[in-house]
C-alpha cells in the first residue's frame, strides 16, 4: 500500500487526511525505520508494508467503533512502537492517549516520535500493565477506551486491560484469525473481570487475505479488586 493508496483507502472509510497528517505518517515511517536499526521495534520495515500492516491496520478499529472518532480517553497497553494508538491519534487529534509499555527503550522512542510529530495529549508511561491497573493505581477504571494489538491472548489481554476501563467504557481487542478460538477460551475471564462481548467484526486488509477481528468488550461492572494479579501471573495462569 503506497502512501497515496493509504490516503485513498482511508478516504473511503470517511477519513480525509490533510497534507499535515500525511507528513506526520511520513515522518513516523522514517523515524521508525531509523530507530529500528538500533532498537528492535518491528520486523516490518518496507514502506508499503508499514503503511498497510502498521498504519492502516492500526486505524481499522475506528472504521467500526465510533468512539475512536470522538474526544475520548484511550489507554494503549503494550503499544511497542505506538500501534495502534499513535496512528489513531494522528487521524483524530482530539483523542487523549495514554501508552503503557514495560520496556523503557520503546518509551524513549515514543517520546522522540511524539515530539517530532508535534502531538499533544499523549501520556507515555513506563510500567507493567499489572502495576498500572492495580488496586492502588489512580488510573484504575479511569479510561473510556482501552486497546491492545498483539499483546497477549484474549483472556490475558482482558485481565491487563479491563481493570483500566471505566464502567460503560470498552476494550477494543485487535486479533487475527484465531480470534474465535481465543474468544471461547476467554469467556469466563471476560465475565469475571466485569465485561461483556458486544461485537466481533471480521475483515481483511486491502491486498491481504489474512482474516482480522476487532472484538469489542463493554465494561458492565467494576473489576474485582484482586485483578490484575501480580506481574507475570495472568500469562502463566489465565483465568479459566
Amino acid at each position: 500500500m503506497t502512501p497515496e493508496e493509504f490516503k485513498q483507502g482511508l478516504a473511503k472509510q470517511g477519513f480525509a487526511l490533510s497534507d499535515q497528517q500525511m507528513q506526520q505518517f511520513k515522518d513516523y515511517f522514517e523515524l521508525l525505520v531509523e530507530y529500528n536499526q538500533n532498537v528492535n521495534l518491528t520486523n516490518i520495515t518496507e514502506r508499503n508494508d508499514v503503511y498497510l500492516k502498521h498504519f492502516y491496520d492500526s486505524i481499522s478499529p475506528a472504521f467500526y467503533v465510533s468512539e475512536l472518532k470522538e474526544a475520548k480517553s484511550l489507554v494503549d497497553v503494550g503499544a511497542g512502537a505506538g500501534f495502534p494508538s499513535i496512528p489513531l491519534k494522528i487521524v483524530n487529534p482530539d483523542l487523549q492517549v495514554t501508552i503503557v509499555d514495560s520496556l523503557n527503550k520503546r518509551i524513549i522512542f515514543l517520546q522522540k516520535l511524539v515530539s517530532q510529530l508535534g502531538l499533544t495529549g499523549v501520556n507515555l508511561v513506563h510500567a507493567r500493565a499489572e502495576e498500572f491497573g492495580g488496586r492502588r493505581s489512580k488510573d484504575r477504571e479511569s479510561f473510556d477506551l482501552a486497546t491492545a494489538r498483539a499483546l497477549a491472548r484474549l483472556s490475558v489481554m482482558s485481565e491487563l486491560c479491563l481493570p483500566l476501563v471505566k464502567i460503560g467504557g470498552k476494550l477494543i481487542a485487535m486479533k487475527a484469525a484465531k480470534a474465535p478460538e481465543e474468544l471461547t477460551d476467554a469467556t469466563k475471564a471476560i465475565h469475571v473481570l466485569g465485561g461483556k462481548v458486544t461485537e466481533d467484526f471480521s475483515f481483511k486488509l486491502p491486498e491481504n487475505d489474512e482474516e482480522r477481528h476487532i472484538i469489542v468488550i463493554e465494561k458492565e461492572r467494576k473489576t474485582p479488586i484482586k485483578y490484575p494479579r501480580k506481574a507475570g501471573t495472568p500469562n502463566k495462569e489465565p483465568i479459566k
